[in-house]
């Protein structure tokens, strides 16, 4: 952190994103790329995808002998999610029904009609509405796929295309490589140590508190002891989940706090929208709610890019490409940084000064306290 950069600055993305956007195809009373016009919605809003990815009649690539050349058909479809309440014309579709119809039976989600509202600066109720519809979607394609996969980039540095509030949903015929990944790693924990490994992690992090960054009577966010991102956190649920649609409504509240607690460190750090994607990892679902799946803890990845400011992010290159990641930072340190930031925004901030109009200090690279194994969750 103190060598001297004169390598790539990032454009500061733009902080004055106006509230309504007559050409945003995501906004209310708009006219989207297929033609159709969005309605005047003022809650989450269903319609859907123009640009699906995945499909739910993808060909077969057909069968070669060949070890190296082997393919199969990813099938399942791809949600989009707004922050805001469905259209009434969508509210009934059930997972079979998306299995027999057209490839452009997907649906984008809006989380909020206003364009420059993002999660940190939602209202908690309509952060539980948000969560609410993730359960929803869980429920309805997790009937069927087998991994439905909750995901948020946000910020232009993290491939978003649209300003306007929202995530993604994509859900599979196939369980995706992290996926498998993760439930090995989490499979042979419990069978070795006898407790699911990252209800295990959540309660050792919670009586050491150093990489706590924010944490509550039913959740705790912590920059996560094998973090290679500079400012990488894990949420975790304190008692043993496994997928959203188990978390009763106390739980849900108290999501939607520390995540509106933990994003709004996350801007007040650098003093801007900060860029991220984050994503849901829980059991599997479709023919795996049928299967014993204890070994599974649910929580949530938070994966931004930023390192000295606003404009210069970490690169995964070189070494780190070809060997192994090396920290900036050490998780204790990026914790610290985190949870001494103010728990309100600094936009809402009316004293002048409150920050000394300094970004964070420059701290020392440390790449020698890395785990030699990391887990893959």
């Amino acid at each position: 952190m103190k060598r001297p950069w004169s390598g790539q600055v990032e454009k500061e993305e733009e902080d004055q994103v106006p509230q309504h956007d007559p050409n945003n195809p995501l906004c209310p009373g708009n006219t989207r790329a297929n033609g159709e016009v969005n309605p005047d919605y003022n809650n989450t809003f269903v319609f859907e995808n123009d640009f699906p990815a995945l499909q739910p009649n993808a060909p077969d690539p057909g069968y070669n002998q060949h070890p190296l050349f082997q393919s199969k058909a990813a099938r399942g479809v791809w949600w989009r999610c707004c922050l805001n309440n469905p259209r009434p014309d969508h509210e009934d579709l059930k997972a079979e029904d998306i299995l027999t119809c057209s490839p452009d039976t997907s649906k984008v989600m809006c989380f909020h009609p206003w364009s420059d509202v993002t999660l940190p600066l939602m209202t908690l109720p309509d952060i539980i509405k948000v969560i609410d519809k993730w359960a929803e979607l869980m429920v309805d394609l997790g009937s069927t796929y087998p991994w439905v996969q909750i995901f948020e980039n946000k910020g232009a540095m993290m491939g978003c295309s649209n300003p306007h509030p929202h995530c993604q949903v994509w859900a599979s015929n196939f369980l995706p490589n992290e996926a498998t990944l993760s439930d090995r790693c989490q499979r042979e924990y419990l069978k070795t140590h006898g407790e699911p490994l990252l209800l295990q992690y959540a309660k050792m992090e919670a009586e050491k508190q150093e990489r706590v960054v924010v944490q509550n009577a039913d959740w705790l966010a912590v920059v996560p002891y094998w973090a290679t991102w500079p400012f990488q956190t894990l949420l975790l649920p304190r008692r043993h989940v496994q997928r959203l649609t188990n978390l009763t409504a106390q739980e849900r509240e108290g999501l939607a706090s520390i995540m509106k607690r933990l994003l709004t460190k996350y801007d007040n750090l650098f003093q801007i929208s900060f860029p991220y994607s984050m994503g849901w990892h829980g059991a599997p679902t479709g023919p795996y709610l049928k299967e014993d799946q204890f070994h599974w803890q649910l929580h949530a990845h938070y994966y931004p890019p930023l390192l000295r400011s606003a404009g210069v992010r970490k690169f995964m290159v070189g070494y780190e490409m070809l060997a192994q990641e090396q920290r900036d930072l050490t998780p204790e340190q990026a914790a610290e940084r985190l949870r001494n930031l103010p728990e309100e925004h600094y936009k809402t901030i009316e004293t002048a000064g409150e920050f000394g109009g300094e970004t964070p200090l420059a701290l020392p690279r440390h790449t020698s306290t890395k785990p030699l194994t990391l887990p893959h969750l």
